[in-house]
């Protein structure tokens, strides 16, 4: 009896791509590589996702998704002061991503390449980033402990006044020596900064 092969979906076309994405790079990785390791046509790839931009898009998404995830549980917590959930979620967003460049140097690469080529992905990503702390900003300032006119503009100015703790153009100074503290000094700085007076 033939063994049968699992149905092509879209989660599994993402899961190879990723994979020719680590060993060709983001310059030689093709469709037909992706076909290739599912062992299908380009073509059936295509039928899910129509063009080799939508699926370079979509694994970018898939990428960008696994840190939003981490830090929506961050968020969900309800039980945390509002204080210490934006020091957590600062703090759970520079590890995540010097897990990613320390982990897989070449896949960090890869992905940054793919979001410089992605604008709407990364700027969906970026927004979704800053809504889940402007929620955290709102709840400070309905609790009393936060006093800002908008959170929303809050919760955008720490996360720009933060890019050097998760933008990936700063991914080689994630590791040098001090770094930790100087990303807890930012943070405080930023924090004390939202205190009711």
């Amino acid at each position: 009896m033939a063994a049968t092969s699992p149905t092509l979906t879209a989660e599994r076309i993402l899961e190879a791509t990723e994979e020719v994405l680590r060993r060709h790079g983001p310059a030689k990785a093709t469709v037909v590589d992706v076909a290739r390791a599912l062992g299908v046509s380009h073509g059936s790839v295509y039928r899910h996702f129509r063009t080799k931009t939508a699926l370079r898009e979509a694994v970018t998404k898939r990428w960008l998704d696994r840190t939003t995830q981490v830090l929506a549980d961050v968020v969900a917590d309800g039980e945390r002061n509002p204080e210490a959930r934006v020091r957590e979620w600062f703090a759970v967003l520079f590890a995540a991503k010097r897990r990613k460049a320390g982990l897989d140097p070449e896949l960090f690469a890869t992905y940054t390449v793919l979001a410089g080529e992605a604008g709407e992905v990364v700027g969906g990503h970026v927004a979704e980033l800053t809504g889940q702390l402007t929620e955290i900003v709102r709840a400070g300032v309905e609790g009393g402990t936060f006093t800002v006119d908008d959170p929303e503009i809050a919760a955008r100015a720490l996360f720009q006044a933060t890019a050097r703790f998760h933008d990936p153009g700063y991914a080689k100074e994630w590791e040098q020596p001090g770094v930790e503290g100087e990303f807890e000094a930012v943070v405080d700085l930023l924090v004390r900064g939202l205190r009711a007076h």
